[in-house]
């Protein structure tokens, strides 16, 4: 049954124009969950991470800066759309900071270190096809950002498989949702099956900066990117310390087989194992999809497997329409580029700051970044503003108000309220918010009706 439904896959996929590479893959993969690979992790066959360099310890002047910085490729993983906050198109196109997207503050940052650094540094983005065209054209207004390759490749996509009996899903009405993309870890395969690997390689890049679009703190240092040059690191990953805000997500052990540092992700944990996974004492770090990848050595690594890079499975249970939980359920079999740490001998890892992790997934996020807990500097970081004095923010917003970007709008018609000195703000029922609101300290709205906050109100908790 299995053997069907892996060949019933295969021709899918072949039928549809995904590359070999992709589907090679795609059949490693298959065959872990037809063994019942869940890609669990357990605590015994870790150890804790309970030390890492820091970025603060690098100084300015690592030897080898100059030389690498030329030899650099900045990549953006720009393949989803906005569908968590109501939007039919790419998150990277959302207003993110001072009227300004996303994609518009990276290629000004880039632009910036180029004019600083003098050197090369493409950025290349992994689309989808879902993105593809939109942010092309988003980036056409920027057409002092052309070098010397591509600017995208595209994202691979592979088959959702059935729970039941492990073949590819049928679903005419909808024939796209038939379909998924395989985690972000289809990067390094994306790479090769696009041939944007070839090319960079060709026009002598040798490092790789790679981060998520929606995580403006991702921004080259040259401090870093010397220090792995001068060590001949091949694959580096950034972490930052845990907080209690982090206890479920992701983090570093080192695998006690082999000692080599893995990620751990949410869905490798078993349920007597989620208690240890959640302690931030004993797991410090977590991964901040911050990754700085030897192309020479993914090269040589990717050809001595036949292209396929070996990560560790994800098993993401879902139904086939992700709207409608009466659908049938399918497995997407993803992975993460962050879990690459764990294939190459001599992978390290550097303690960032928080600074240089500011995702947004949700309107939450998009409030805390638009607002005055963040800055834009002259050449487009975005930096915590000098006049916060406190710990990270918090936001909660309730999601039956504020979870699509259309309602979230309509609630702060004036722009987003000061959070310069707000610790945590929760809204619970429908609040719109005036111009020039101001949050201090920890505070919790509950509005049981309709309310709106007038113009100049100060809230305090």
């Amino acid at each position: 049954m299995t053997a069907d439904g892996l060949r019933a896959s295969e021709e899918k996929m072949r039928a549809a124009g995904v590359p070999d590479v992709a589907i090679r893959t795609f059949q490693h993969h298959y065959k872990k969950l037809a063994a019942g690979d869940a890609g669990v992790l357990r605590e015994s066959e870790i150890e804790p991470v309970s030390e890492l360099p820091s970025v603060a310890d690098l100084t300015a002047n690592e030897p080898g800066k100059s030389e690498a910085l030329d030899r650099t490729v900045i990549v953006k993983v720009n393949g989803g759309l906005g569908t968590s906050m109501g939007l039919p198109r790419a998150k990277s196109l959302l207003t993110a900071k001072d009227g300004r997207s996303f994609l518009d503050i990276i290629a000004n940052q880039v632009l910036a270190l180029r004019q600083c650094t003098g050197a090369r540094l493409p950025l290349v983005l992994m689309n989808s096809f879902h993105t593809r065209e939109d942010s092309l054209t988003a980036l056409g207004h920027h057409s002092e950002l052309a070098t010397d390759v591509p600017p995208d490749f595209l994202q691979n996509r592979e088959p959702k498989i059935r729970v039941d009996d492990l073949h590819p899903v049928s679903w005419p009405a909808k024939p796209e949702l038939e379909w998924c993309p395989p985690g972000h870890g289809d990067v390094y395969t994306a790479l090769v099956s696009s041939g944007m690997l070839a090319t960079l390689l060709e026009h002598g890049y040798r490092h790789m900066f790679i981060s998520n679009v929606d995580n403006l703190g991702a921004v080259l240092d040259p401090r870093i990117l010397g220090w792995i040059a001068s060590e001949d690191i091949p694959f580096l990953s950034e972490q930052s310390e845990r907080t209690e805000a982090d206890r479920k997500g992701g983090h570093l052990v080192r695998r006690r087989s082999d000692g080599r540092l893995v990620l751990r992700e949410t869905a490798q944990i078993a349920p007597d194992d989620v208690q240890a996974f959640e302690d931030i004492g004993r797991h410090r770090y977590f991964n901040t999809n911050n990754l700085w990848v030897n192309l020479e050595a993914l090269d040589a690594l990717l050809s001595a497997h036949d292209g396929v890079l070996e990560l560790p499975l994800i098993r993401n249970e879902k139904t086939v329409d992700p709207a409608d939980p009466s659908t049938p359920a399918v497995y997407q079999l993803e992975t993460a580029m962050g879990s690459a740490i764990g294939v190459f001998a001599g992978a390290r890892a550097l303690q960032v700051g928080r600074e240089r992790f500011l995702p947004v997934k949700t309107t939450d996020d998009l409030l805390g970044l638009r607002s005055d807990c963040y800055e834009l500097t002259d050449d487009f970081r975005v930096v915590v503003s000098p006049r916060r004095t406190i710990g990270p923010l918090v936001v909660a917003l309730d999601p039956h108000y504020y979870k699509l970007l259309a309602d979230f709008d309509a609630r702060f018609p004036a722009g987003p309220p000061s959070l310069a000195q707000c610790e945590r703000l929760a809204v619970r029922g429908d609040v719109t918010f005036g111009r020039d609101v101001v949050v201090r300290g920890r505070v919790e709205l509950d509005a049981a009706e309709r309310r709106r906050l007038g113009d100049g109100t100060v809230l305090e908790g």
